[in-house]
């Protein structure tokens, strides 16, 4: 398995895309900035300016329905966002 486990593709993060040119990544929460930078680089041919990092962790949701009480957890998970060079763009959407 690799360091981008799978792009967000969000109303946020494609109004980001198209102002700033910045995208947004779930990354493996063990590697670090340059590491990914390198992996975007490597996997879309593309010149990375910037790398924002950002740890989330998971939380318990509880929820009454009519069995009772189901307690939960979410996941938690490392988002990466990435700058790029003017000029360069991911398309996400070039395989369907």
């Amino acid at each position: 398995m690799g360091i981008i486990v799978k792009p967000l593709v969000t109303e946020k993060m494609n109004r980001e895309s198209e102002k700033r040119n910045r995208f947004g990544f779930i990354v493996r929460p063990e590697y670090n900035k340059i590491e990914i930078k390198k992996a975007i680089e490597g996997m879309y041919n593309v010149t990375v300016v910037d790398v924002n990092t950002m740890r989330y962790s998971g939380k318990s949701k509880n929820r009454w329905t009519r069995r009772g009480l189901v307690k939960g957890r979410t996941n938690a998970y490392k988002k990466a966002i990435v700058t790029l060079k003017d000029g360069d763009t991911i398309d996400f959407y070039s395989n369907i």
